[in-house]
């Protein structure tokens, strides 16, 4: 009997040590050492690649925003979102594809009429702008719809209405496309990209300029 009951004691005691010394390396020891790489080596990816604009947080590298004025460039659309139902109290943003097939009559519509709204707000006094140069990108969400960037060829399309809209050349915007415009990951991976909101930025602080 005595035995039995030393032996359980020296068990839990066994236990209960494997519980803390786990628990301090795995639940204290690995985190912060992780998390101390990760912000010594990654410290813009590890804090959200957060962007600043006149010394505050305007949004993240990562994800799109929408609800910017003509003034200014617009992103791909952003049809799949759902909308929050459970979180009433912080209005949570919820990603998702449209899940439409590409011959579903909803999603074609969708397209027409992203199309002909693309055409017509680009469409400016000396440049008129066809149903053919109009990008996927310009009238499809993306598979999260959060999507950051746009294509060059999007971006492209939208110069000579954001230069009328701000009182600039076409000359300087076409720069600015070009500047913030990216190339592939590792020269092969993706494809080149303009980020929306960088680019947004950038021409607010040029057109203030003016």
């Amino acid at each position: 009997m005595n035995n039995s009951v030393t032996n359980t004691v020296r068990l839990l005691g066994a236990g209960l040590r494997a519980l803390l010394v786990l628990t301090l390396v795995t639940g204290v020891i690995y985190p912060l050492v992780v998390t101390g790489i990760a912000q010594g080596l990654f410290h813009d990816k590890a804090n959200g690649s957060e962007i600043k604009a006149d010394g505050k947080v305007v949004g993240s590298s990562l994800i799109g925003q929408q609800g910017y004025s003509l003034k200014y460039f617009q992103p791909r659309p952003a049809n799949g979102l759902g909308t929050n139902s459970v979180n009433t109290q912080y209005k949570l943003i919820l990603s998702g594809a449209t899940n439409l097939a590409a011959d579903n009559k909803d999603l074609v519509k969708q397209v027409e009429e992203a199309k002909a709204k693309v055409v017509e707000d680009n469409s400016v006094p000396g440049y008129t702008v066809s149903p053919a140069q109009v990008p996927a990108d310009a009238v499809t969400s993306s598979g999260s719809g959060l999507d950051p960037a746009i294509s060059p060829e999007y971006a492209d399309l939208q110069v000579h209405r954001v230069a009328a809209k701000n009182g600039l050349s076409v000359a300087a915007v076409e720069k600015l496309v070009k500047d913030h415009t990216e190339g592939r990951t590792l020269g092969f991976m993706g494809e080149p990209r303009v980020n929306v909101l960088e680019l947004n930025i950038a021409l607010k602080d040029l057109a203030a300029k003016q």
